[in-house]
């Protein structure tokens, strides 16, 4: 009987859960002393090379969510979580938590017409003007309503800034900048850059609906041409216990994506011209007052949409204090990956960096906890996420329907790509400085010998980028490491995101440094012992932005 490829997958799952070390050469991690016996802890590159190795085969097919490859890496981080001795966490006393999902994409390329105040009439062209975009609440969209660009569309009360004020946007579609101005603080402005925040505003507003249109700057970024092969590609959001999608400004959906041609056409005969609003959108405060735009647009497109299912695996170190083990810091990784598309032979999207090193971290890390001879005092969640590159909504789902006790919820320490193809020396604590968490990130780091950078990229807006981010907006300090750009830093940095990110590239072939890895888990573990081990539960500082916007919930 021939050796099937399930078989064989099994075999290879057995040999990895039961010595992870047993599937790479014998890596010798390099030692760091640490100044207290409870956070002496020594990572293991093997380990990490292993875990790696077995997330990013070609056999899990790219561990994309709803899918076979993905429902097979959670049942590894599962074993993995039972051979440490890691308690359940999930639903029903397993360590999956299930996932109900809405996934949703365009059906076609849909149409935007348009009615000018001379009552000429026109349309946009698909992959010229604009692209559509997909609506998870209805299968088909037809609006016909007038245009009001708001600038960037940015209610900031802090800054005594409404880009609505003066606008009457009811009953109509809104044009909005994407991003934020570049004058705000990087956090901040990632904030204020995020599609759902802005899409909330409008609604609040009551807007029927949003198109989004770029800035000179991130058009340079993000070209809209890069966009148009993706169009059709699933989305997803999770469902609430009616079944109901979840998203949010939902009544002011996102309708289009409009190309810098397609905004001239739209903004033919406005008060301001669409190159003056450009130049005025790149100054740092970007005041870009808005205007009635003196045409009508009609919107019509198809989604479909379907029902699915995934989990997260959660599992369960408890804390040794009697009181403190009440409250826990949650470590998360996203499990997920991209799985198969592209034009080229090779169509699996491994994830190797992307995140399968990050489950290792968060793996590696877990074990520091459960060999420590001096137990944590507050209990630790170890936390695999579904579907973050479908937008966050694996975390998203966890934090609005924990597994443990919400207000137990101290601290949330994310991993997330980190790219170990140098031997960094300094790391990105994206979050840090906004609570209590800083002060431990700056002793934890200090005693790896690791420094601590600012964001180089902060146009990227990568504070709400990732799963931690879903936390923050429940209100949890957070923090998410990146590997800095010293020591060589920024080209392997910026090498790995033009030429592997979420390109089937991101595979084993990589020359991984797996020693950066150990070093890397060694900087969460103690970021995570400090947070499990302090007094005082980790707080927002006073009068911070992101613990004034969501620290009481």
């Amino acid at each position: 009987m021939p050796f099937s490829r399930r078989a064989a997958l099994a075999g290879v799952a057995l040999l990895l859960t039961v010595q992870p070390a047993l599937a790479a050469p014998a890596a010798k991690a390099k030692p760091v002393a640490t100044k207290s016996a409870a956070s002496a802890f020594t990572p293991s590159a093997a380990a990490i090379k292993a875990h790696v190795s077995f997330l990013a085969d070609d056999l899990l097919e790219g561990r994309e969510s709803g899918t076979r490859g993905y429902d097979i890496a959670a049942a590894y981080v599962a074993s993995q979580y039972a051979v440490m001795g890691v308690k359940p966490a999930g639903d029903k006393g397993s360590y999956l938590q299930q996932v109900p999902l809405t996934a949703f994409r365009s059906v076609n390329e849909g149409g935007v017409s348009y009615t000018g105040a001379d009552g000429k009439s026109g349309a946009l062209t698909f992959g010229e003007d604009y692209l559509p975009v997909a609506v998870a609440q209805k299968a088909e969209v037809s609006i016909t309503a007038p245009l009001v660009f708001v600038g960037y569309g940015v209610v900031a009360p802090e800054r005594n800034r409404d880009d609505y004020a003066g606008l009457d946007v009811k009953g109509k579609i809104v044009v909005l900048l994407n991003g934020a101005p570049n004058g705000f603080q990087t956090e901040i402005r990632a904030h204020y850059s995020n599609t759902n925040v802005k899409r909330a505003e409008a609604a609040k507003r009551g807007a029927v609906g949003v198109m989004t249109l770029p800035t000179s700057s991130w058009e340079k970024r993000r070209p809209f041409q890069r966009g148009v092969a993706g169009y059709q590609e699933w989305r997803m959001t999770w469902d609430d216990a009616q079944g109901v999608p979840y998203v949010r400004g939902g009544e002011a959906p996102g309708l289009a994506t409009l190309s810098l041609k397609g905004g001239a056409k739209l903004f033919s005969g406005a008060p301001v011209s669409l190159d003056s609003v450009l130049a005025t959108a790149e100054t740092p405060d970007g005041l870009v007052k808005g205007f009635d735009l003196p045409v009508n647009v009609t919107v019509q497109l198809k989604t479909e949409i379907e029902k699915r299912k995934s989990s997260n695996v959660v599992g369960l170190i408890e804390g040794s204090d009697p009181t403190l083990k009440a409250q826990t810091i949650v470590l998360s990784a996203h499990l997920d990956h991209l799985g198969i598309h592209g034009k080229d032979a090779d169509k699996i999207n491994n994830g190797a960096l992307d995140n399968a090193s990050g489950i290792a971290t968060m793996l590696e890390v877990a074990r520091g906890f459960k060999e420590a001879k001096t137990k944590p005092k507050r209990s630790i969640v170890l936390l695999a996420v579904t579907a973050e590159e479908k937008g966050l909504i694996g975390s998203e789902y966890f934090a609005n329907n924990p597994t443990v006790d919400k207000a137990g919820i101290a601290a949330n320490v994310n991993l997330d790509m980190p790219i170990l193809l140098y031997d960094f020396q300094d790391v990105i604590a994206f979050g840090a400085d906004r609570s209590t968490i800083g002060p431990a990130v700056a002793r934890a780091a200090g005693r790896v010998g690791v420094g601590l950078s600012a964001d180089p990229m902060p146009e990227e807006g990568l504070f709400t980028r990732s799963d931690h981010y879903r936390f923050v907006e429940q209100g949890v300090p957070s923090v998410f490491l990146m590997t800095g750009f010293k020591n060589g830093g920024e080209k392997g940095f910026k090498d790995f995101l033009a030429t592997h990110y979420h390109k089937p590239t991101d595979d084993l072939n990589l020359p991984i440094n797996y020693e950066a890895g150990a070093r890397f888990a060694l900087v969460n573990y103690q970021i995570a012992r400090e947070l499990a081990d302090m007094p005082a539960r980790p707080a927002w500082n006073k009068g911070d932005f992101f613990g004034t916007l969501f620290g009481k919930k």
